[in-house]
């Protein structure tokens, strides 16, 4: 796969400078670009990188003069960063899967395939399954029986989408993933289990010095499926339950990383952005825009409002109001937690200060 420059440029919605018919076959960083990559160098801190290498052409930042810096075309944009999903999208060589339905795949005969679909070995496609158009279907994916998928869908190697899921257009899972799994749903037969008890306990501000765990855990089978909207992606190994009763919900435009775990009936916004290590359990409900780092825990049965936006390893255990950022165990306002963190940096001066003030308040105590 190759491009030239000023193909680059126009796919950027921006203008080159220079040599336009530079042929590129990549891009890279300034200082490991050979002659047939665009060199990726937005800011000017990243211009000496471009001596370093072979480039002859890269993207850079707006007024930089690109002829001093020895390259013999260039596209230049306010934004560079701005760029990297057009760029990233068009260099992009794809799965590499033969276009078709291979042989070795297994389709039930009564699903429906859109056109331009590709569909690699030892994929698995059950009864009264609908896929829209341009389908890539990596090696051992599959896709159970019932579910609707939109156009432009795109499953790695090994990603699964269980029975009668809804998802919409251009939906992306990495290999290993899990959409549509059964939700961790468990009740105790003979009584209240311990962990009711407790919770209730507790709400009602009694103590609990002791407990006794529950056994004969009996399975709530999961019945509702998941409902999944436009341009959502889910990493690698990250699993999303499916509902009890109702679906569990992903808005539109969400991003999920690797190894994110959704609970059952759990109600998820859209333009979410959970990073890797997110737990989210069971029935919360997450609005719109909302940003949880890496590690980020959030209790069952929660509200977060809109635009929240929680550093990693925060544990939410309440509802956060909207617009609010967040951080620490358990979540607190950002800037309580460094006030927190702060203090907590004094606190071996302030022992040891303590300990100086009981030994004279010890002599004084002597002499009398």
């Amino acid at each position: 796969m190759s491009f030239t420059l000023s193909e680059i440029a126009a796919a950027l919605g921006g203008d080159f400078t220079g040599n336009g018919k530079i042929v590129l076959t990549g891009a890279a960083e300034p200082q490991d670009a050979g002659p047939n990559e665009l060199a990726l160098a937005m800011d000017p801190k990243y211009a000496d990188g471009i001596a370093a290498g072979q480039a002859r052409a890269a993207l850079l930042w707006e007024g930089a003069d690109w002829q001093a810096l020895g390259l013999e075309g260039a596209i230049c944009m306010t934004r560079g960063k701005a760029a990297m999903p057009l760029l990233t999208r068009a260099l992009d060589p794809g799965l590499g899967i033969e276009p078709g339905i291979h042989p070795s795949a297994v389709v039930d005969d009564s699903a429906e395939i859109g056109e331009g679909a590709a569909i690699g070995p030892l994929v698995v496609i059950g009864k009264d399954v609908k896929i829209g158009a341009r389908a890539q279907i990596g090696a051992h994916a599959s896709v159970g029986y019932g579910t609707v998928i939109g156009d432009d869908l795109t499953l790695h190697p090994g990603a699964r989408i269980a029975h009668l899921c809804t998802i919409g257009d251009r939906f992306t899972a990495q290999s290993n993933s899990v959409l549509g799994g059964d939700g961790f749903s468990f009740v105790t037969l003979d009584k209240e289990s311990a962990v009711e008890s407790l919770r209730g306990n507790m709400a009602e501000g009694e103590r609990a010095d002791t407990v006794e765990g529950s056994a004969h855990w009996a399975r709530v089978h999961s019945l509702g499926g998941v409902v999944v909207g436009d341009d959502v992606e889910l990493g690698a190994s990250s699993t999303i339950d499916r509902g009890t009763i109702r679906a569990t919900q992903i808005g539109s435009g969400t991003k999920i990383d690797c190894q994110v775990q959704v609970g059952h009936n759990a109600i998820v916004g859209e333009h979410v952005m959970m990073c890797g290590n997110v737990g989210v359990s069971g029935s919360a409900k997450i609005g719109n825009r909302v940003v949880l780092g890496g590690k980020v825990g959030v209790s069952d049965n929660i509200f977060i409002g809109d635009d929240v936006i929680a550093g990693g390893g925060t544990n939410i255990y309440t509802n956060v109001p909207a617009g609010r950022a967040v951080l620490g165990s358990p979540a607190v306002k950002i800037e309580t937690e460094m006030a927190i963190r702060r203090e907590l940096r004094r606190l071996p001066r302030l022992a040891d200060t303590l300990r100086e003030l009981q030994k004279t308040v010890s002599k004084l105590v002597d002499k009398d």
